[in-house]
């Protein structure tokens, strides 16, 4: 019984570590080869630094469409033209933020985690960008291939 234990014990930490893994290039990497923001739109940047609830990793919605998930050491941007948008994740409950974008802007969502009743939540937080850029540092690239 305490073999069968300890093999349980082993997998079940080999999944949560490997699960954890992020891959693709750092944010440095990316911001070297200098994606240009298109004319007429902004971007945002989504983040999440937390290792907590790592196997949390909610669809984050944009005016209800998904355009990420909140992966642990990771982040995507997207571009959006000059607007109110609506920014959600969904775990046992929504978490709303709502913000508004000009031409040419360039914003910062953390995706935070906090303790829920079951499971935790995924919520996310305007940043100040130079707070931002610094904590996107060591984070992986988790979007779309372009």
């Amino acid at each position: 019984m305490k073999n069968m234990m300890k093999i349980f014990m082993v997998g079940f930490v080999f999944v949560v570590f490997t699960g954890c893994a992020t891959t693709g290039p750092k944010f440095m990497e990316l911001s070297q080869q200098h994606t240009q923001i298109p004319s007429n739109t902004g971007r945002i940047y989504f983040y999440r630094t937390a290792i907590l609830g790592a196997a949390l990793q909610p669809d984050v919605k944009v005016n209800g469409d998904p355009v990420g998930s909140a992966v642990p050491n990771g982040f995507f941007y997207v571009d959006l033209k000059p607007g109110n948008y609506e920014i959600m994740t969904s775990t046992e409950v929504d978490r709303k933020l709502s913000l508004t974008m000009e031409k040419a802007q360039t914003r910062y969502v953390r995706l935070n985690v906090s303790m829920g009743f079951f499971v935790g939540h995924v919520y996310p937080e305007l940043i100040d960008p130079d707070e931002g850029k610094k904590d996107m540092q060591n984070l992986h690239y988790t979007g779309k291939e372009s």
